[in-house]
């Protein structure tokens, strides 16, 4: 047989090997034909046609199923009844229609570059989608930024769990962004530390950000340790969406469990902290007249400039009136006339008979936002100190089964007391720390909160 015939046979063998396999990692997958897909909304047939475009012979199953359960039943555990170890697409959907798919599962097996790539292309078609649940699937931090941009696109995907996805850069902060629409965040066994919960932390705010979408966090089974929750209750400082946060089995020990208690009563501002407060209020003021001392409280100091701008709007108008002449006060006269005769202007006649300018009305978007909690919420000057009121917002903590001991506690039992009526912390979990569940303290805190806690109030 001549050497070309057997090229020719090697080269044929090999082409049939490749078509089989598909594309090899290193191969650039077809961009044109599988970006230009219109996905329909039905998982199962978008999904066989999008591996298809990229020419993949092995595809993952897709297991369709109907809601059993209300879909604001948020699964709590680690495990399902239906996991399954072998690639397979888990679908829930709505009712009947194949267009109706409200949560995705994967369960126990890796996504590589192209699987990622078919599931964020059909996510923004399924316009019911709720729910994504991803356990040990091997995401990567490129993966998760790449989510972190098509869950924008999902109007109704809010609920996200990564749970058993460590990622080598902890990019888990990307996923509560300042623009985030996620409600609801489960990040449990992800071997998160100290530079993912600072990061994390100053996700949930700073003096000039805030996450304001997020309502319930859980970074149970982690690394977080006492440096870490230092952070997270430093970006609880400012944030006043959170109503949920778990922080259970996390190596947390009375350094990291005083900063936690301190974030529920009032605390003081920090000095780069009350120099933000003074840039914003001064922000809405004129600029301070000279001479008044910048180390008085922020208060006072918006109070003096405010006082001191009415003083030398009032000066110069006395000013303007010794100097009038005989033709300003005829085109003055003219537009008395002219006030009285439009019914729209009000003009309202202040103490030294002169006339103000008509209110103007204030702008829908303005009179909404939210406002900086520095800015908002009332202060107190005491002992060379600003203090601003703790957080009232969150509801639920959770930090069992971590390293506090009793000497943590009489903290906390103050910082619940002092939190009031109103809104304030309504379920506390300290369980399974290290003091004994006999300690006076404990017992104190479990008696109050069981008090504020709707659910055993109700059966009691």
């Amino acid at each position: 047989m001549s050497k070309e015939r057997v090229e020719d046979k090697t080269e044929q063998a090999e082409d049939e090997a490749s078509q089989d396999a598909g594309h090899t990692p290193n191969e650039e997958l077809p961009a044109g034909i599988f970006d230009g897909y219109q996905c329909s909304g039905n998982v199962e047939i978008d999904f066989h046609e999008l591996f298809a475009l990229l020419d993949i012979k092995n595809i993952p199953t897709v297991c369709t199923e109907q809601t059993a359960t209300s879909t604001t039943e948020i699964d709590e555990g680690l495990t399902d009844a239906s996991i399954c170890f072998k690639p397979c697409l888990q679908v829930e959907l709505e009712n009947e229609n194949p267009l109706s798919a409200q949560k995705l599962k994967v369960f126990g097996w890796k996504i590589d570059d192209p699987t990622s790539r078919v599931l964020l292309k059909m996510f923004p078609s399924l316009v019911k989608l709720q729910i994504l649940h991803f356990w040990q699937a091997g995401l990567t931090d490129q993966m998760v930024m790449s989510l972190m941009n098509t869950v924008s696109l999902c109007s109704n995907l809010r609920v996200l769990t990564l749970e058993g996805n460590p990622l080598p850069e902890q990019s888990f902060h990307l996923l509560l962004s300042e623009d985030s629409v996620l409600t609801h965040l489960y990040l449990r066994n992800n071997r998160i530390g100290y530079e993912g919960a600072r990061q994390i932390g100053s996700a949930l705010s700073t003096t000039r950000s805030a996450n304001k979408n997020l309502i319930l966090l859980n970074l149970a089974f982690n690394c977080i340790g006492d440096a870490g929750a230092a952070h997270i209750a430093q970006g609880l400082r400012f944030n006043r969406a959170l109503l949920m946060l778990s922080l259970c089995n996390n190596q947390i020990g009375d350094y990291g469990a005083r900063h936690m208690a301190a974030i529920l009563s009032e605390f003081a501002l920090t000095h780069e902290e009350i120099v933000e407060r003074r840039k914003m209020l001064l922000g809405r003021k004129q600029p301070s007249p000279v001479g008044i001392n910048s180390d008085q409280p922020a208060d006072h100091l918006s109070s003096v400039t405010s006082c001191s701008s009415l003083s030398i709007s009032k000066e110069a108008n006395k000013g303007k009136k010794k100097k009038v002449s005989k033709k300003e006060k005829k085109s003055a006269a003219k537009k008395e006339k002219s006030n009285k005769k439009s019914p729209d202007i009000k003009v309202t006649p202040s103490k030294g008979g002169e006339q103000e300018e008509p209110e103007k009305p204030l702008n829908a978007q303005e009179s909404v936002e939210p406002v900086n909690p520095l800015l908002d919420e009332p202060v107190h000057y005491r002992d060379g100190e600003l203090f601003l009121p703790g957080n009232k917002t969150l509801a639920s903590l959770n930090l069992a089964g971590n390293r506090i001991t009793q000497k943590s506690l009489p903290l906390f039992l103050t910082s619940v007391e002092r939190q009031g009526e109103g809104r304030r912390l309504l379920r506390l979990c300290l369980q399974r720390n290290r003091f004994p569940p006999e300690c006076e303290y404990y017992v104190k805190i479990q008696e109050l909160m069981n008090l504020r806690d709707p659910l055993k109030r109700k059966s009691c």
